[in-house]
């Protein structure tokens, strides 16, 4: 009876093993799968919704490889809600800047025309070193060469250094001076942004007349930008196929 008893234990362990492995494949797929439908963003940085699902996944996925009494659906089934709603919000992100500034936050300004603000460092619990270690990262070793730096809404730090500081290249040589700062992206999706046309110092009467020598309205524009010299690139919408 003991051999056979011991026979029998040995066998469920051998089922339980199987389960478990089979279980642990099957998750890898469709985690594999979440990710890829969430998009290729989930793959690098990470918004802070996309951190919280990510995170949440890797712990629901766990539960039924670890405990084998746990069906194999209650794993699935949440996660595959898990990714519909990020897949929906996503949605509403790209239609909604209220949504996207809610979901994602915003970028904002560290430094300007060289001067640092100090309370947006405190805002965002940046330190010094956090800051000198991002400006490094982009080989800049000196605050007062940065035209603009901003934290984006990934936690990471853009830098555009004033132009007497940057590389020269061949189009420079005949390129007309402007007052350095980048392009600022005035229409997104078919929608103004807000704020962005009194950063590059125009007006909505400017913003009209420029659409209409480019033969579109402003719901027809993908994207629209402008720089400091008053330079624009207007990329319209594809329609859907």
């Amino acid at each position: 009876m003991n051999i056979r008893g011991g026979i029998g234990d040995t066998n469920r362990e051998v089922i339980n093993l199987l389960i478990v492995y089979i279980r642990a494949v099957l998750l890898y797929i469709v985690i594999i799968f979440c990710v890829r439908l969430m998009g290729k963003r989930q793959l690098g940085e990470l918004q802070p919704s996309e951190l919280v699902v990510t995170i949440m996944l890797s712990n629901i996925a766990t539960l039924p490889i670890e405990d084998v009494n746990i069906p194999l659906a209650m794993g699935l089934i949440p996660i595959l809600t898990i990714v519909c709603l990020d897949v929906f919000f996503s949605y509403l992100t790209m239609k909604s800047g209220a949504v996207r500034r809610l979901l994602c936050g915003s970028p904002k300004v560290l430094i300007s025309n060289g001067k640092l603000d100090q309370n947006a460092m405190r805002r965002l619990r940046f330190t010094v070193d956090d800051l000198f270690e991002a400006l490094r990262a982009q080989q800049v070793f000196d605050i007062s060469q940065v035209q603009l730096a901003m934290v984006e809404t990934t936690g990471q730090i853009s830098v555009y250094v004033k132009k007497e500081f940057q590389p020269v290249t061949l189009g420079d040589l005949g390129e007309q001076e402007d007052d350095g700062d980048p392009p600022v992206v005035l229409i997104e999706d078919g929608v103004l942004v807000r704020g962005a046309l009194s950063r590059v110092k125009r007006d909505g009467k400017w913003l009209k007349r420029t659409l209409a020598k480019e033969g579109v309205t402003e719901q027809d524009v993908f994207i629209m930008t402008c720089d400091g010299s008053g330079k624009t690139t207007v990329l319209k919408k594809e329609k859907n196929r």
